[in-house]
Parts: structure tokens; C-alpha cells; sequence
């Protein structure tokens, strides 16, 4: 893999990965852009922070083709995010983040605790190409982009305020997307989130994903001798996905090369998979958990894929007792639901 470093204009990095050299001459860039500041507030319900972030109501909102800002730049054309006439794969700060290179300052006189929100926020450009995703990128391309993430994971951890790295993708208007090109986001939290507080604390007290591994089968849509991908018995959506290597791993920079095959070519296929259920663009959420900073020892590295349809033309919505209770209620059994999917034919492009 080899990587370009390239400050734009307004002071933001721009990563530009691939698998050859990348040599092109930067054009011209749009106006500059100040980041802004964030700040957190302490919720003393829940006993999490909580991010304010208020210049992000100003972000792009699903513009024209044309206006594509995850798009190469053209010579005299409109200057997106990527000042280069082409890319492999492109990785750089967010222009609207909710966690702040710059720590901001809260209001004065507010009656809960207060702290900076001094993070990273990166988006990464999966292709050139206006349209796609997992599943229509090469098993090259996916490859190079699970090499993308464990640099980035590298690089963001090794500074010191630090604390947990996420990256994720959003996909479809139904969850909340902002912009069609195919592309994930990076978040770098200045704290352990909620949520992977927990699950640190779970593998702290036993090896969960080993100590389910042999009782999956019922639930396993894809595996290999490397990677299981299943839904669990405990899914909190129908088509839930957990997806993980079968030997521990605390996270993909400690991937061996077989294992990082096989998992591209993993999300490869579930991904189309999940587009072929219901014959339709299927809206997820995929995240990447990986250990958090100091718990590289016993994390065990998983991805996870909340897809939003529950049939081909239902969604699943989060209602009362999952949003204010924060307890879910399944209406589908995931041992039905993995069958369903497991049955999903696809191209069956090898690795």
C-alpha cells in the first residue's frame, strides 16, 4: 500500500491510499475552511457526554450529482473535498465534525459538568466512482480498504488524547446520509463511548466471541477457516450481522494478510446479500469495534451491521420501549432470519 500526505488549503489533512504511487498535481481549491469547535456535556441521567457540535447544521445536504464534494476535482470544474483528477481511496478531516481538533469552549454558567470534545472526525472515499458499495468494489479495492482503516487506526491512536477510533458507515437517506458517494467516516473520541464501555467490560470478565463461536452454527450466514458472519441469537434487529475473526484479534492492524482476504471478501458478500433480501439498496449501519486504547489484550476486534429494513418495505424503527427504555423487541427470530439470508444466492465471486 502506498500513501500520500497532502494539507489542503484550509489547513485539513488529505490521505490519499492505493496500491500504486500517487503522483498526480494538486488543482485548484474551494474556499477555505475554519473547523469548528466542539464541546460536551455530561448527562447525569444516562452518565454519558454528550457532543455539541452547532456548525454542523451548515453541512451538504445530498447535492446534485454534479456537486459531488467526495468526487475527483476536474481541471475548471467545481473543486470538491479531493483536489486531485483522480484517487484510489481518499481519507481526509471532516470540513463539519463533531469532535474538534480545536477544543472548544462551552458556555458559561451551565449547571452540569463541562469538558472539551477534542477529537478526529475523517471521511473515507471508498471510490472515484459516484455510485457503488461493498459489494460492487473489486476484492482488491476492499482489501486496500482494510489496510486503509488499520493505518488509520495507527495513526489516530498514537495520539495521545485519544482513547477509542471508530470508524463506520452510514448508508441510505433512512439512516440519516447526507451524501451518496460511496464512503465511511472515522470517528477518534477523546473517551471510551458507552457502548464500548460495556463491551470492554464484558471481555474483560470472559472471552465472549470464543465462548459463543462453537454454538453459532444455527446462526451463521458465511464463514470460512478465518472470519464467522452470523446473526446472533441475541440480535436486536432482524437482519442483524456480527462478524468476526475466529482466532483473537484486537483489531485489524493485527490482521494476517489471509485474514484481511478473507474478511474483504466477507463484506463483500453480505453486503450484496443484504441488497438481494428484499431486491432493494439495503440502509445499514456498519461499525468496526476494535479494542480501545490499553485494551489490546483481551478485546476482541468484531463488526457489526444494523441493517434498517425489516421487510421490503418496512423499516425498523426504534419506538418507545428501545429509545426510552433502551430495551429492543424483536418481532423476527434470528434463527429464521439467518436461514432467510444464509439462502440469499449471490455471484459468488471468489476471493
Amino acid at each position: 500500500m502506498y500513501k500520500r500526505v497532502y494539507r489542503k488549503k484550509d489547513g485539513r489533512m488529505l490521505y490519499l491510499y492505493g496500491l500504486k504511487p500517487h503522483t498526480l498535481p494538486p488543482l485548484e481549491e474551494g474556499e477555505n475552511t475554519a473547523q469548528a469547535n466542539s464541546h460536551a456535556r455530561w448527562h447525569p441521567l444516562r452518565q454519558e457526554w454528550v457532543v455539541f457540535a452547532a456548525s454542523r447544521q451548515g453541512r451538504t445536504f445530498l447535492p446534485p450529482r454534479e456537486y459531488d464534494p467526495l468526487a475527483p476535482s476536474q481541471p475548471g470544474g467545481f473543486p470538491t473535498e479531493i483536489p486531485f483528477q483522480d484517487f484510489e481511496i481518499a481519507v481526509f478531516q471532516n470540513r463539519w465534525p463533531s469532535l474538534s481538533p480545536q477544543a472548544g469552549d462551552p458556555p458559561a454558567g451551565l449547571p452540569i459538568p463541562t469538558r472539551d470534545a477534542q477529537g478526529e472526525c475523517e471521511v473515507v472515499v471508498y471510490t472515484p466512482e459516484h455510485s457503488g458499495s461493498l459489494a460492487t468494489l473489486s476484492q482488491a479495492r476492499r482489501e486496500l480498504l482494510l489496510e486503509v482503516w488499520a493505518d488509520r487506526y495507527h495513526d489516530l491512536y498514537a495520539r495521545e488524547h485519544i482513547q477509542y477510533v471508530l470508524p463506520f458507515e452510514n448508508r441510505g437517506e433512512q439512516m440519516g446520509v447526507t451524501l451518496h458517494h460511496p464512503h465511511g467516516q472515522i470517528y477518534a473520541y477523546p473517551w471510551v463511548p458507552p457502548i464500548l464501555q460495556k463491551e470492554l467490560e464484558a471481555f474483560q470478565k470472559s472471552p465472549v466471541l470464543l465462548e459463543l463461536l462453537p454454538h453459532l452454527k444455527p446462526y451463521t450466514v458465511l464463514e470460512d477457516e478465518h472470519t464467522l458472519a452470523c446473526i446472533p441469537p441475541f440480535a436486536r434487529y432482524p437482519y442483524e450481522l456480527l462478524v468476526f475473526p475466529k482466532t483473537f484479534r484486537p483489531g485489524l492492524w493485527a490482521y494476517t494478510p489471509a485474514e484481511r482476504k478473507s474478511l474483504a471478501y466477507m463484506l463483500g458478500v453480505l453486503v450484496e446479500k443484504l441488497d438481494r433480501l428484499f431486491q432493494r439498496p439495503m440502509p445499514y449501519v456498519m461499525a468496526l469495534h476494535a479494542a480501545p486504547k490499553g485494551a489490546e489484550a483481551f478485546f476482541h476486534f468484531h463488526l457489526e451491521f444494523y441493517p434498517a429494513l425489516r421487510a421490503a418495505d418496512k423499516l425498523k424503527y426504534l419506538a418507545g420501549t428501545e429509545l426510552a427504555a433502551g430495551t429492543f423487541a424483536m418481532d423476527a427470530l434470528p434463527e429464521e432470519t439467518a436461514q432467510a439470508l444464509r439462502a440469499v444466492a449471490v455471484e459468488g465471486k471468489t476471493p
